[in-house]
């Protein structure tokens, strides 16, 4: 295995783990008895954000794994940087169950949505990083790649790094409507995606939204 080939692998397990943590923040409703479908119901806020968070980190890891099938070595600033991106990647969990905990609680869930968004913000900027870091020479990437064509897409794979402070203002009108933007948006960022560009004219997708 390369050397970007064990950063991948690394970054796998992280991604892997902290999709797995998400399921714990769904708790079994104690005591229910006969009113079990109607608290599984009440439940909704943490289905909601069990669902928005999986979808965020599954196209997070779709983006990653295709940036990396053109790296072709690492440095040391891409080390650092890329567990920055993890670092992010595994604190999701904790935001998601926040979101799930006080969706419905007036003041705190305009709190619990403003963290979950800076969380998006800090991801979108670690994300920016990465790919500015890869741009700057070019020197990381294999022969595939157009590296002008790649500096060229900086500005529209930051548009995360815009849209997301936008979301936390939004916390402070609608918990429940900034947490379905998110959804919105991961949706969006899977099927509108900023291209590697190489040189053969056949680009592969990296992730707009960091």
């Amino acid at each position: 295995m390369n050397e970007s080939g064990r950063v991948e692998a690394f970054s796998d397990g992280v991604f892997a783990i902290a999709i797995t943590l998400l399921v714990l923040e769904i708790k079994v409703p104690p005591h229910a008895g006969d009113h079990l479908w109607s608290s599984l119901g009440e439940m909704w806020p943490s289905y909601a954000a069990y669902a928005v968070t999986f979808l965020i980190i599954g196209i997070m890891w779709i983006n990653h794994h295709t940036i990396f099938q053109y790296i072709a070595r690492v440095d040391r600033t891409l080390l650092f940087l890329n567990l920055l991106l993890l670092m992010c990647v595994a604190a999701l969990p904790w935001p998601a169950g926040l979101m799930a905990e006080y969706l419905r609680d007036g003041h705190a869930s305009h709190v619990a949505a403003a963290v979950y968004s800076l969380f998006m913000v800090a991801h979108a900027v670690a994300y920016q990083a990465l790919w500015w870091h890869l741009t700057r020479t070019g020197h990381l990437f294999d022969g595939r790649v157009d590296i002008a064509a790649a500096r060229a897409t900086r500005r529209r794979f930051a548009v995360g790094s815009v849209v997301y402070p936008v979301t936390v203002g939004l916390a402070f009108v609608s918990a429940p409507l900034t947490l379905a933007v998110h959804g919105a948006l991961a949706v969006y960022y899977a099927f509108n995606q900023v291209p590697v560009p190489t040189r053969e004219q056949e680009p592969a997708v990296a992730g707009a939204d960091g």
